[in-house]
């Protein structure tokens, strides 16, 4: 059994109460996960091509107000 099978073994065993509170955490690791991966995208450039094409649309007077 791998090491991913037992953990799901685990996670099946949990009472609703503290499979829900690792779901949270899991949720939140995730968020955060994202979140660096942003920053490290926008730090990289790798975003840049989306302020352009705001400014684009600013520019031909089509950017959509949130």
């Amino acid at each position: 059994m791998s090491k991913i099978e037992e953990l799901k073994a685990e996670i099946e065993r949990l009472p609703s109460e503290q499979s829900a509170e690792l779901f949270r955490w899991m949720s939140e690791r995730e968020w955060e996960n994202w979140d660096r991966q942003i920053e490290a995208d926008s730090k990289g450039g790798k975003l840049d091509f989306l302020v352009r094409e705001a400014l684009e649309e600013k520019a031909k007077g089509t950017l959509k107000e949130l």
